[in-house]
């Protein structure tokens, strides 16, 4: 059977962990880097028994931590497994995730050699007082060092991620960090408001409450749509802006109910209506892997209700929505006999706007989409 399905590889690494991040990822020294190296390839080698009904590949993205953070020769083994395993298909969308100053021009056109296409910087301000709260390692002046190095090493497809409602940060200062980046010129911009999650240094100096108020947080983010669009980016969801033809296909395929197969630590998956996780437990699941176990230590069959629920709160966080005819395809019932009342209710309101067959968000549900989501879980 002959489905293109998504990669997802963990990189649970970091040179040190931001205070405000709930990853699953830790510091570790070169050898235990090699060993989940190790490990990783030959997840991915079994995993021809576990999934063997994808073979082809059209997006591969290499998240974290900080996956910039292993070597060459570590990476490079990585995609030859991969190449061994899949078919990896003509244009595939190749991501990996990278903090400024943890990788150099000749680290970038390695990258391109193995066939990396895209290339996704964790920036979040240009600030150096913000940056330094949230604890990240680089300075604007290395991020921008790092973008260009990517530029010059061949990339063509380049992300900057963008934080907002960081402590202490002001109208004024998130302006800057948004013109510094608008001259960079990349070709996606993601851009997230901070979330204070239980367990980081934030919460425990902030706990629940956040550090920005929410009206200037709403309108940090109404900045962010304004001046994006103003040069070239379209929204297509909620957080996320690209330049014609450069939206992250990947991305689009957790919202859209796409397959994918995740490989490392903590790991998720979706083949068929079964969700899967991989342990989080680094001993455990290296365990698994050399006793040739299947490395999700949890499966959730996705019933009948938890797909049509799905197709609405994943669906909806892009920018056109989601089609009702495709529903009716899909389950064999109109959207309006399973959630009528809570299409009208959000239409009437002013959240969603519905246009022929396809249903979106309005720029006022943009702003309060999660309680437009809870209508549908």
């Amino acid at each position: 059977m002959n489905r293109p399905a998504g990669v997802y590889i963990h990189i649970p690494f970091c040179v040190r962990k931001c205070n405000y991040c709930d990853f699953l990822s830790w510091r570790a020294g070169e050898s235990e880097r090699e060993e989940y190296t190790r490990d990783l390839v030959r997840e991915i080698g079994l995993s021809d028994r576990w999934f063997p009904e994808i073979d082809q590949v059209d997006s591969v993205f290499i998240g974290g931590g900080t996956p910039s953070i292993l070597s060459a020769g570590q990476l490079q083994r990585i995609c030859e497994a991969l190449d061994r395993r899949f078919s990896i298909q003509e244009g595939c969308e190749f991501t990996i995730e990278c903090n400024p100053g943890t990788a150099d021009r000749h680290t970038f056109a390695a990258c391109l050699n193995m066939g990396i296409n895209r290339i996704s910087f964790g920036l979040q301000s240009s600030v150096k007082k913000e940056l330094q709260l949230l604890g990240r390692i680089h300075s604007y002046e290395e991020a921008e060092r790092s973008f260009q190095e990517a530029r010059e090493a061949g990339f063509q497809n380049i992300n900057i991620d963008l934080m907002s409602g960081i402590p202490g940060q002001t109208i004024e200062s998130y302006g800057r960090t948004l013109d510094r980046i608008l001259h960079l010129e990349p070709e996606h911009i993601s851009a997230y408001s901070l979330i204070i999650e239980e367990g980081t240094p934030f919460y425990e100096r902030y706990g629940e409450e956040p550090p920005v108020d929410e009206e200037t947080d709403r309108q940090m983010y109404r900045t962010t749509g304004v001046r994006l669009s103003e040069y070239g980016y379209e929204r297509y969801e909620i957080s996320n802006y690209a330049k014609d033809g450069f939206a992250c296909r990947h991305n689009l395929k957790y919202w859209s109910g796409g397959e994918y197969i995740g490989f490392g630590v903590g790991a998720s998956s979706r083949v068929g209506n079964i969700r899967y996780h991989n342990e989080e437990d680094p001993a455990a699941y290296t365990k698994r892997i050399w006793q040739e176990r299947r490395t999700a230590d949890l499966e959730e069959a996705l019933d009948r209700e938890a797909q049509m629920s799905e197709f609405f709160f994943l669906g909806l966080r892009k920018t056109r929505g989601v089609n009702l005819t495709e529903f009716e395809r899909l389950y064999g019932i109109s959207a309006f006999d399973i959630y009528g009342r809570q299409i009208r209710k959000l239409v009437e309101y002013g959240l969603l706007k519905q246009q022929g067959y396809q249903l979106y968000l309005t720029d006022y549900g943009l702003d309060v989409s999660n309680l437009v989501f809870c209508e549908f879980v």
